[in-house]
């Protein structure tokens, strides 16, 4: 468990600098250039979330147990993940609703994501995953409402729309058939 934990400092410590140190960031940005930082930035995230990805598994080899979850909350995850991959896709296709009105869709759908998965997996290793996600995203949504929003495009039903289908249709693909070979675990 040491790895994964060593993974999600990086790439959670690496994704909380606009909380904890945003003038240093400015500063870094402005010091090194916008495409440098995020170079930089991409590289250490990329490394911590492979480390907590590969920390993740090895953790699962050797399980501690804290809790049995009933079956019906993997049915709950299920549903939860639903909104959660429509507020991910609302995040990047530009004037929707849901972005408009949210203003930082992505950061609710790691929320929900974490807490989903949170409800379903009674393992101690799972809880300090899912946990540690779900503790960052409280942060990092209280912090991100504090700045100020960037302009985006004027919402529409278009892209409302295309928001929503291309969410479920990633749903579908994700639950149904990439889950198992990204994870090893079937959705259901």
């Amino acid at each position: 468990m040491t790895v994964m934990i060593l993974g999600l400092l990086i790439f959670l410590g690496m994704h909380s600098v606009r909380i904890v140190a945003d003038d240093w960031r400015a500063t870094q940005i402005q010091r090194m250039g916008e495409l440098p930082w995020k170079a930089a930035y991409s590289v250490v995230s990329i490394i911590g979330l492979a480390l907590a990805i590969w920390g993740y598994g090895q953790m699962r080899l050797d399980p501690v147990w804290v809790w049995q979850p009933p079956v019906g909350l993997r049915h709950a995850v299920s549903l939860l993940m639903i909104p959660a991959f429509i507020l991910l896709v609302a995040a990047y296709v530009p004037g929707n609703h849901l972005k408009a009105r949210l203003g930082h869709p992505m950061i609710l759908a790691v929320k929900l994501w974490a807490f989903a998965h949170l409800l379903a997996n009674g393992r101690l290793g799972d809880i300090v995953f899912f946990g540690a996600f779900l503790l960052w995203a409280v942060f990092d949504f209280r912090a991100a409402r504090r700045r100020p929003r960037p302009d985006t495009a004027a919402p529409g039903m278009v892209g409302t729309a295309a928001t929503v289908v291309i969410g479920l249709v990633a749903y579908y693909l994700f639950a149904f058939h990439l889950h198992v070979w990204v994870t090893g675990v079937p959705v259901m």
